[in-house]
């Protein structure tokens, strides 16, 4: 599986640093091209408020016209990358401020997404239901260690989608996300 990946720099950053404009890439990303009515459906909100967002994202190069699927009255947009990557150590030089409101931005639709997968469960097949998971774990670690687990934990995740591409998928396999999170613990108390 190829992937078309897209490094953020200040530009982009400040494009994405808005929870909608994450979660309006994300959902082009999750179900094809759609049109600006279409996402304000899924998303739950109103479509001049999509419209806008769709157009700051597009200025940054971060969805694209479909022209094909469009017409005079309606404008189809899509994704134009399939993997955002945030350079956290350069961009927090270039503009902090930026990354923290784009961190927040997935942060908030990573939460939305756990409540709608947690709201929809009981409704899930027992397989599915039985292999849904939300674990946390604990380790004193120095940020050698922390850059070390991050690395492998990000190989592991490229592994599986490698692996497992979407177009070899077999009827009983389903899109599965995976998040990852890697924070300090700021409730450390005593260090000694």
């Amino acid at each position: 599986m190829s992937m078309t990946p897209i490094v953020l720099d200040a530009r982009t950053l400040k494009a994405l640093a808005h929870p909608l404009r994450v979660q309006v890439v994300g959902t082009l990303r999750r179900f094809g091209p759609s049109t600006a009515t279409q996402l304000a459906e899924r998303l739950g909100v109103s479509s001049a408020a999509v419209s806008y967002h769709v157009r700051q994202l597009a200025a940054a190069g971060l969805v694209v016209d479909v022209p094909e699927r469009g017409n005079a009255r309606e404008r189809w947009w899509k994704a134009a990358h399939d993997v955002t990557v945030a350079d956290t150590r350069t961009l927090d030089e270039d503009d902090p401020d930026a990354l923290d409101a784009y961190l927040r931005s997935i942060a908030t639709a990573i939460t939305l997404r756990i409540q709608q997968v947690l709201g929809a469960r009981s409704a899930m097949p027992p397989e599915w239901r039985s292999v849904t998971d939300l674990s946390d774990f604990r380790a004193r670690l120095t940020p050698a260690q922390t850059e070390e687990l991050t690395e492998r934990l990000h190989a592991v995740a490229e592994e599986y989608v490698r692996q497992h591409p979407e177009s070899e998928a077999g009827p009983d396999a389903e899109m599965v996300s995976f998040d990852l999170q890697v924070l300090p613990d700021l409730d450390v108390g005593d260090r000694s």
